[in-house]
C-alpha cells in the first residue's frame, strides 16, 4: 500500500489503520525494512498461537534506541494513533518513547530480540558480517563496500 503523507509517526500508525480494515480481527506486525538480518525463525517463537494469548503488543528494540518491529494484536486507527503520533522518530529515544506509550495504554508487551537496524554503511558492513549468506551480504560485497570498524 502507498504510504500516507506525513512523518514517520503518522505513516506507521496509518499502515495499523489500514491493517485494521483488512482484516480487522488479525494481529499486524510492521517490521521495519533496515533488518535485512531478520530470520523468520527470530519471530516463530514469540509469534507463535502458544505464546499469542495474553499478548497485547510486540515490540523489537534496535541497537540505536529505535525499533525495528513493532505489532497489535488487535490493530485500530484510534490505538496506533494515541501511541505514534507525536513520538520523535529516529532518536535514541524512539524505542523508549514507544514503549512507555504501550505500557501506559495498558498494553502487555512482548518483547522480541534486539536488532541492529542499518542506518549507515558501518551498520551495513556489521549487518553483512552478522549474516554472511543473505542477499544483503552479497549485495554489499558486490558494491565493494569494506566492513567498516565496527565490524572487525
Amino acid at each position: 500500500m502507498p504510504q500516507c503523507a506525513g512523518g514517520l509517526d503518522r505513516r506507521l500508525a496509518a499502515a495499523f489503520a489500514h491493517a485494521a480494515r483488512l482484516a480487522p480481527h488479525a494481529p499486524a506486525l510492521l517490521v521495519g525494512m533496515d533488518t535485512p538480518q531478520l530470520d523468520p525463525a527470530v519471530l516463530a517463537a514469540p509469534l507463535s498461537a502458544a505464546r499469542r494469548p495474553g499478548v497485547d503488543a510486540w515490540f523489537g528494540p534496535a541497537e540505536d534506541g529505535g525499533f525495528w518491529a513493532l505489532g497489535l494484536a488487535r490493530p485500530d486507527a484510534r490505538l496506533a494513533a494515541r501511541l505514534l503520533h507525536g513520538v520523535p522518530m529516529s532518536t535514541a529515544g524512539t524505542g523508549r518513547d514507544v514503549l512507555d506509550r504501550l505500557r501506559a495504554a495498558g498494553l502487555t508487551v512482548g518483547e522480541l530480540p534486539p536488532l541492529l537496524d542499518v542506518d549507515g554503511p558501518d551498520d551495513a558492513a556489521r549487518v553483512a558480517a552478522l549474516a554472511p549468506g543473505t542477499r544483503f551480504a552479497a549485495r554489499l560485497l558486490e558494491c565493494g563496500t569494506a566492513p567498516g570498524p565496527a565490524a572487525r
